[in-house]
């Protein structure tokens, strides 16, 4: 994928052929660079796991290899100058459509097995572990979203009663496809765009264990975050405040409304989110905190056998044998 970047960058550069509005090559390079965030993201998370690690391996070599069928369709359509998404216009083109939606629907499937997996154990504190799992549940119902894409417009399905189609399915809702649009992501600026929930739910896999890397690099100017039970309930009301934009971002698409022109409704909507947010944040902070660990916070530890055979003991919940043992000679 990091190469098909490449490729798809220099595409950009010397293609000047556009399809539906956008640089041909557009297309490839977005995906590409979504997954390799997408993949290295989940390859750290099957890192981490303490239990069923052979199926976790098994799960993100079905992700890699439904990953790497969509790019090889997707670049393929645009070396044909055709559409890779919604193209129905050829029995071949159909067919490269249906292979798109098989694919998907496996490399969702080992997603969903790769989140149930890191419910059963990961090698981190709490805070940690729910900042994984949560990211991938968002995830999961981010890249479901996507399905909402490749339902026929109701012009479309006036077109099938009259005959064929060439397309069934768009990215956008109340204007065609290929219409102005935001610069960089090509998200439409005067209607819904169904791309919007799906981009900000499958980047909840990177956007919440980031916070709280955000959070242990506060730890020492702010006392309280040095807890753990504090740095957990943060964790919480992120993953809560995503999960209420992602319903926001996705009810504006849904009503034709571009994210650019919100109306009174959304707005207030938003507000509510953000209010929600900040007294979220501030009741997990006004919690009682317990005294400080003496040692610095470790937000994830490396896999079990990373420190050797017998170096601490099984790894349990994210703590080492010596970590539960109490000193001797101490209460």
């Amino acid at each position: 994928m990091s190469v098909l970047a490449v490729v798809s960058a220099v595409g950009t550069a010397v293609d000047d052929r556009v399809l539906v509005g956008a640089p041909i090559w557009a297309k490839p390079l977005k995906f590409s660079v979504s997954f390799v965030a997408y993949c290295v993201t989940l390859a750290w998370m099957l890192s981490l796991l303490t239990r069923w690690r052979r199926t976790g391996w098994w799960a993100g070599t079905v992700v890699a290899v439904t990953s790497a069928v969509e790019m090889a369709i997707i670049v393929l359509q645009v070396v044909r100058g055709e559409r890779s998404h919604f193209n129905v216009g050829s029995s071949f083109d159909q067919a490269l459509f249906g292979v798109m939606g098989a694919t998907i629907a496996v490399l969702w499937t080992g997603t969903l097995v790769i989140a149930l997996l890191l419910f059963r154990g990961v090698a981190t504190d709490r805070a940690g572990a729910w900042a994984i799992r949560l990211g991938a549940v968002l995830a999961l119902i981010g890249a479901g979203l996507g399905f909402l894409m490749t339902r026929p417009t109701p012009e479309q399905r006036a077109t099938m009663v009259r005959g064929t189609v060439d397309v069934i399915g768009a990215h956008s809702v109340g204007v065609p496809d290929g219409g102005p649009s935001m610069p960089l992501t090509g998200w439409s600026t005067t209607g819904g765009d169904l791309r919007i929930p799906h981009f900000v739910g499958m980047h909840a896999l990177q956007a919440l264990p980031l916070l709280l890397l955000v959070l242990l690099a506060l730890a020492p100017r702010c006392a309280r975050l040095r807890h753990e039970g504090v740095r957990l309930r943060l964790v919480l009301v992120g993953a809560g405040g995503y999960a209420a934009v992602l319903g926001l971002v996705t009810w504006q698409a849904l009503r034709g409304q571009p994210l650019t022109h919100p109306d009174g409704l959304t707005l207030g909507a938003a507000a509510s989110v953000v209010v929600a947010g900040c007294l979220g944040v501030g009741l997990a902070l006004r919690t009682p905190a317990v005294p400080a660990p003496a040692r610095s916070p470790r937000p994830w530890r490396n896999r079990p056998e990373a420190d050797g055979p017998g170096a601490d003991g099984p790894v349990r919940g994210g703590r080492s044998a010596s970590d539960r043992a109490p000193a001797r000679g101490t209460a």
